[in-house]
C-alpha cells in the first residue's frame, strides 16, 4: 500500500482524481493499492523562545533582554495550536496511516517547492515510527492526466535532501532573526516592532524612495530644441547638450552656433521587420501586468493564480522563470493541438527564447495547461488571470509573425551633432491580436537623403523630476534583482557598452541562481502583505508609499544600529542557494545568521534617543491626566495615568490601527483636545488606509474624529484595539 500525503486538502482531492475511484474515509482516501490524505499547510511550527528557557510548558514568558539572543542548539518544532483542534485530529490520521501495516510506501506531495518540501517531510519525521520507503509526487500542474503520469515517475525522497536543507535553512534563520530582533526592537522602544529577514529591506526600499521624493529640490536647466517645417511638416530636435540653470548665455550661443551650421539628412532607412511578443510569465512578472491593468495587488493576485493551478487551469504558480524546460516539448505539443482545436493561430516553435534549462532554477514558466476552462467556469478576476497567461502563451506560439515598418533618419547639424529619428509602423498584426500591445505607430516626416531640414534651436527652460514612487512593477523588479541599477551605472561609468536587453536578462536569472534576491517568488508576497497589515506601507492602486509608522520603524532601526539592508539580506541569500547547492551545511547557513545577530546585542543596552523617535523614555512624565490631573507617563504600550493603583484608567496607546502617535501630537491632544488630521491609520481587518482626527474621548482614552466628508461613528482607543477591530500584531504575552 502506498501512502500519499499531500499538502493541503485541495492537492489532495486532485491526486486522488488523478488515480481513480477511491473511497472517501474519515481524513483521508482509500481504493486501488492508495491512501491518500493531507495537511493543512504547515502543521508544525517552530518552537518559541520559552521551549529553550524553561519556562513552564503553556507558560507565556514575560519579554526581556535576559533571554537574548537566543540561538538554539537544536530547533525544535511543535504541532500547530489550532481551537478546533482540526490540525491535532488530522495529525493523527497521518500518523495513523504512516504506522499501518500494509502500508510500505510513503510519498512526499507536498507543493513543488522547498517549503512544501518540508511541510511534508515535517508530517513525515514526526509520524512514522518504523523506516518505510520515502517518495516524492513532483506536479508541476494539478491535472489529472499530469497526476497519473508523476505517479508513474516518483522518485526517492532522498534526492530531494538538498531542497529540504535550503528549506530548514530559511526557517531557522527567520525565526532567529524574528524572534531575536522583534523583541529586541520592541524592548529598547516601548513599541511593537516587526523585525525580519527580508520585510525590513522592502520597507526601507520604499522608506528610502519615498524621502527622496520629499526632500526632493527641483533644478532648472535648458534644453536645446527645434521645432521648425520642412516640406509642410513639423521636424522636432532635441540636442543631447543640456545646461545648468546659471548657463543661459552660454545656450544662447551654442543655439546661435547649431542654427548657423544648417541641417541636412545624410541617412534614410526602411525596412520590414518582425516584431516579436514578450516572453512567457514568472509569477512576479504576471503580478506586474495584473497590478497595472487591472490593479490588483500581488496578495490578490497570487490568491487567484493559485486557485487556478489548484482548479487544474495553470502550472505551478511560484515560478521565477520565463523560459520552459526541454524536456516539457512534447507537453506544450499537447497544449497547442487544445489551443488550435478551439480556432487560435498556433504552431510548435522550438526556440532558445523559449525552451532554455539554463534559465530555470526549479520551475519552468506559467502557462495554461491543455486543460482550458469555460468562461461561465471562472470569475470575473479569474477570467482576467487566466486569460492574460493564456493571451501571453498564444502570442509566443502565435503563427502569424507581427510585421512592421521600421524607418530612420539621420540628420546632421553640421559637425556639431547627429540626430537619429527613428519611427514604427504595424503592417500585419500578428500575434498582437491577442496578447496586449500599446505601441502606437510614430510616423516619421517625409524626407528624403540630402533635404535641407529647417532649423531654430533655442534654449528652453525645464525642471528636474523627483523619483517615481515605488509601483507593484518596480518593486519587483527591484528585489528580483537589488544591485541591478547599481551594476549598471558601473557599467555605464566605464563605458562597458553591455547593456542591452539580452545582458539585463542574463543578469536578473544569476541573481536569482546566486540568491542575490530579495525573498522569492513564493515568499515577497506575503511578506509585502504582511508589511500593508503592519501599518508600515500603503498601497493605492499600483503605488506604493511609506506610512508613518514604516518611517518609525526605519528610524528606529537605524537609532538602534540594526543594519537589515539589502547587502546584509543578500548574504543570507546567498548562504541558502550553498546550502541548496551543498557547498555549505544548514548549521553553516545559521552560524552566519547568528554572529550578525550576536554583533547587535554587543554593547547596545542604553536607550534610543527620545527625540530621534520623539515617543519618549520609558517611564518619563510625558503630561497631565486630563481626569485626575496626576502624571501621564510613558509605559511599554501607551501613555498611561500615574495613578493606575488608585483607580484612574486613562490611557492613550503608543500606536493604534499601526500609527505611532507622537508625543508632539498627545501633548496637542491634551492641551486643545484634538490632534491635527493624521494619516497612516492602517484597518488590521481590510488592510485600508484612512486619516483621522483623534480626540479626548467622553470618558477615557481618545476616539477617531474622521473628516466630514467620510463621517463615521467615533469609536474608543484607549489602550485596546478598536471595536471591530482587530490588533495589527500579535499581542505580547501577559506581563510585558
Amino acid at each position: 500500500m502506498i501512502l500519499i500525503i499531500a499538502e493541503k486538502p485541495s492537492l489532495a482531492r486532485n491526486i486522488v482524481a488523478g488515480i481513480g475511484q477511491l473511497q472517501k474515509k474519515n481524513g483521508y482516501f482509500e481504493g486501488c493499492g492508495y491512501l491518500v490524505t493531507w495537511a493543512f499547510g504547515h502543521l508544525f511550527s517552530l518552537c518559541d523562545i520559552e521551549a529553550y528557557t524553561g519556562a513552564p510548558a503553556g507558560e507565556k514568558q514575560r519579554w526581556t533582554m535576559d533571554n537574548l539572543p537566543c540561538f538554539p542548539e537544536t530547533f525544535r518544532f511543535e504541532l500547530r495550536e489550532d481551537e478546533s483542534g482540526g490540525v491535532a485530529r488530522q495529525f493523527a490520521v497521518i500518523r495513523s496511516l504512516c504506522n499501518r501495516p500494509d502500508v510500505d510506501t510513503v510519498v512526499n506531495a507536498g507543493d513543488a517547492d522547498r517549503e512544501g518540501e518540508i511541510i511534508v517531510r515535517l508530517c513525515i519525521q514526526n509520524a512514522l515510527q518504523e523506516p518505510k520507503a520515502l517518495r516524492r509526487l513532483w506536479l508541476p500542474d494539478q491535472t489529472p492526466q499530469t497526476v497519473a503520469a508523476a505517479l508513474q515517475d516518483m522518485k526517492d525522497e532522498r534526492e530531494y535532501d538538498l531542497l529540504a536543507s535550503e528549506g530548514f535553512a530559511r526557517t531557522y534563520i527567520d525565526w532567529l532573526y524574528g524572534v531575536n530582533l522583534t523583541r529586541y526592537a520592541t524592548l529598547r522602544t516601548g513599541t511593537l516592532l516587526r523585525v525580519g529577514r527580508v520585510i525590513i529591506p522592502i520597507v526601507k526600499a520604499i522608506y528610502d524612495r519615498d524621502l527622496a521624493i520629499r526632500n526632493f529640490v527641483p533644478g532648472k536647466y535648458y534644453a536645446m530644441v527645434s521645432r521648425e517645417e520642412t516640406n509642410g511638416e513639423t521636424v522636432e530636435l532635441t540636442s543631447k547638450n543640456k545646461f545648468d540653470e546659471g548657463q543661459l548665455p552660454a545656450a544662447k550661443e551654442t543655439c546661435a552656433r547649431y542654427n548657423a551650421a544648417g541641417a541636412v539628412v545624410t541617412g534614410v532607412k526602411n525596412k520590414k521587420d518582425k516584431l516579436f511578443p514578450g516572453k512567457l510569465y514568472s509569477l512576479s512578472k504576471l503580478q506586474n501586468v495584473l497590478g497595472k491593468k487591472y490593479k490588483m495587488s500581488m496578495q490578490e493576485s497570487l490568491a487567484l493564480v493559485q486557485g487556478l493551478y489548484e482548479k487544474g487551469y495553470l502550472t505551478y504558480p511560484r515560478t521565477n522563470s520565463e523560459y520552459l524546460a526541454t524536456a516539457e516539448k512534447d507537453k506544450i505539443r499537447q497544449i497547442l493541438a487544445g489551443c488550435q482545436k478551439i480556432g487560435y493561430p498556433v504552431k510548435f516553435k522550438d526556440s532558445k527564447t523559449i525552451f532554455d534549462d539554463s534559465k530555470i532554477e526549479s520551475h519552468s514558466a506559467l502557462t495554461p495547461t491543455y486543460k482550458i476552462p469555460q468562461k461561465a467556469q471562472l470569475t470575473e478576476r479569474e477570467m482576467q488571470v487566466y486569460s492574460t497567461v493564456f493571451r501571453r502563451f498564444v502570442a509566443v506560439f502565435c503563427a502569424e509573425d507581427c510585421v512592421v515598418s521600421r524607418t530612420e533618419i539621420t540628420i546632421d547639424v553640421g559637425d556639431l551633432e547627429t540626430f537619429v529619428l527613428k519611427g514604427m509602423t504595424v503592417l500585419e498584426k500578428g500575434w498582437t491580436k491577442f496578447d496586449d500591445f500599446s505601441q502606437k505607430d510614430k510616423i516619421l516626416p517625409r524626407l528624403e537623403k540630402g533635404d535641407r531640414v529647417n532649423i531654430d534651436f533655442k534654449p528652453v527652460e525645464k525642471e528636474t523630476t523627483p523619483p517615481r514612487h515605488y509601483t507593484i512593477e518596480t518593486l519587483n523588479n527591484y528585489l528580483k534583482n537589488p544591485f541591478k541599477e547599481e551594476k549598471a551605472a558601473a557599467r555605464d561609468a566605464a563605458d562597458a557598452g553591455e547593456d542591452s536587453i539580452g545582458a539585463d536578462d542574463a543578469a536578473d536569472y544569476r541573481a536569482i541562481f546566486e540568491g542575490l534576491e530579495l525573498g522569492t517568488e513564493a515568499t515577497r508576497t506575503g511578506i509585502i502583505d504582511n508589511a500593508r497589515k503592519s501599518g508600515y506601507i500603503d498601497l493605492k492602486k499600483d503605488v506604493y508609499t511609506i506610512l508613518p509608522g514604516g518611517e518609525f520603524l526605519i528610524r528606529s532601526l537605524e537609532q538602534m544600529q540594526i543594519s537589515m539592508d539589502k547587502y546584509k539580506t543578500s548574504q543570507l541569500g546567498q548562504a541558502l542557494k550553498k546550502v541548496y547547492h551543498g557547498t555549505i551545511t544548514v548549521d553553516d547557513s545559521v552560524r552566519l545568521a547568528e554572529e550578525e545577530i550576536a554583533e547587535v546585542f554587543r554593547g547596545k543596552e542604553g536607550a534610543v534617543p527620545p527625540d530621534a523617535l520623539d515617543i519618549g523614555f520609558l517611564g518619563d512624565v510625558v503630561g497631565t491626566c486630563p481626569v485626575c490631573g496626576r502624571d501621564l507617563i510613558r509605559t511599554r504600550w501607551s501613555y498611561g495615568c500615574s495613578g493606575y493603583r488608585e483607580g484612574c484608567r486613562f490611557k492613550i496607546s503608543t500606536t493604534i490601527c499601526g500609527r505611532v502617535i507622537q508625543l508632539s501630537q498627545l501633548h496637542k491632544l491634551l492641551e486643545e483636545g484634538k490632534t491635527d488630521l493624521l494619516d497612516g491609520f492602517v484597518s488590521p481587518k481590510s488592510g485600508k488606509r484612512f486619516d483621522a482626527f483623534l480626540r479626548l474621548g467622553p470618558e477615557r482614552g481618545a476616539v477617531f474624529e474622521f473628516p466630514p466628508r467620510q463621517a463615521r461613528p467615533a469609536q474608543p482607543t484607549g489602550g485596546a484595539p478598536l471595536a471591530g477591530e482587530e490588533p495589527p500584531l500579535p499581542e505580547p504575552p501577559p506581563g510585558y
